[in-house]
């Protein structure tokens, strides 16, 4: 699959061969596709993937990036020549954070996404939904446009993060209205973390960092510093940028699956445990569901918004990294956000 001039091999044990100028593509020895190098800007390989030798030293000579992930999306490494253009966009994501009316922009656009897709989360849910849960949830959904337009109005960091923070108070007061089936094994009185009290906040929580380290797996890929963002504050050890860039995929990606799970009873009251401390922590089979059903979901093909391209849900990360790095470039006039069709 060949998406923003990047070639992406999802299917274990693909082969990759150079064959004059061109990238040869064979899968169980048959050949599937044949691309100019010319046309591609780097190479995504994810799980078991075989470049040949010749290959990879025309991808040197021709400044071809190729990165290695595992299956379930962990940075390896990655492959480059003397070019070095990774360093370059560094050089523009250092520029962008001391920029603060750049930096400010791409704030808001993270915070606008994530309100958008909280209001889509609500809004589907709203028309599922009967009686006093259906009101509220609309509710909610009413409120996410007003504070869209507060956003725009912001003039620092903090005032954008006090959005966000409104937004994610407005989401989260009616979240328990979200959960359907099991209302009293996950009952909901409001997000806590750090550690999490109850089994729906542990669940969520262990998405967050299931969706965190795809992130972060998708800077590094791109060649991007996960540590320097742009909503999130400078902080030593803090992937802040990685934070950034999942801010407005988590009530897509983690909420919808934790709420998944205890709707379809795939994980029950059983699965969690209250420790000494009063975290609420998962036993090993339920930590397994909850990564299973993780990877099941990235294969997922959806309809990508923005490129108008159908993807596997475990490509959207990527995506939005390769689209956050032409927006440093200069390629893009500003950063768009993923946010689904209807």
């Amino acid at each position: 699959m060949i998406l923003l001039n990047t070639l992406y091999l999802t299917t274990p044990e693909t082969q990759l061969y150079k064959e004059g100028e061109t990238v040869v593509v064979k899968i169980e020895r048959e050949k599937r596709l044949q691309v100019p190098i010319h046309h591609l800007q780097a190479i995504v390989c994810m799980g078991p993937v075989y470049l040949s030798p010749e290959l990879m030293h025309m991808c040197l000579e021709r400044d071809v990036a190729v990165s290695f992930l595992t299956e379930r999306g962990r940075f390896l490494g990655r492959l480059e020549g003397l070019d070095h253009s990774s360093a370059l966009l560094r050089v523009n994501q250092h520029r962008a954070h001391a920029d603060t009316e750049r930096s400010l922009a791409l704030a808001k656009s993270m915070v606008q996404g994530k309100l958008a897709n909280q209001r889509h989360v609500l809004q589907r849910a709203a028309r599922e939904a009967e009686g006093e849960s259906a009101t509220e949830l609309a509710r909610a959904a009413t409120r996410m446009p007003l504070i869209q337009d507060q956003v725009d109005r912001m003039e620092t960091h903090d005032q954008v993060r006090g959005c966000e923070g409104e937004g994610a108070a407005t989401y989260f007061n009616v979240f328990g209205h979200l959960v359907r089936q099991q209302r009293e094994a996950f009952q909901w009185n409001g997000r806590n973390r750090r550690p999490p009290k109850d089994p729906l906040n542990a669940l969520i929580s262990f998405g967050y960092a299931l969706l965190l380290g795809d992130c972060i797996s998708a800077l590094q890929t791109v060649g991007l510093d996960p540590a320097l963002g742009f909503l999130h504050a400078f902080r030593a050890g803090r992937p802040a940028l990685a934070l950034d860039l999942m801010e407005h995929l988590r009530p897509l990606v983690a909420d919808r699956l934790a709420l998944t799970l205890v709707n379809n009873q795939q994980v029950n009251a059983k699965g969690f445990r209250v420790t000494e401390s009063g975290a609420v922590e998962m036993d090993d089979d339920t930590r397994k569901t909850v990564i299973t059903s993780h990877q099941k979901r990235k294969a997922e093909i959806i309809q990508h918004p923005f490129l108008n391209q159908d993807v596997p849900w475990g490509l959207v990360p990527l995506l939005e990294a390769r689209l956050l790095a032409r927006t440093l470039r200069g390629d893009l006039d500003a950063f768009p956000p993923f946010h689904p069709k209807g």
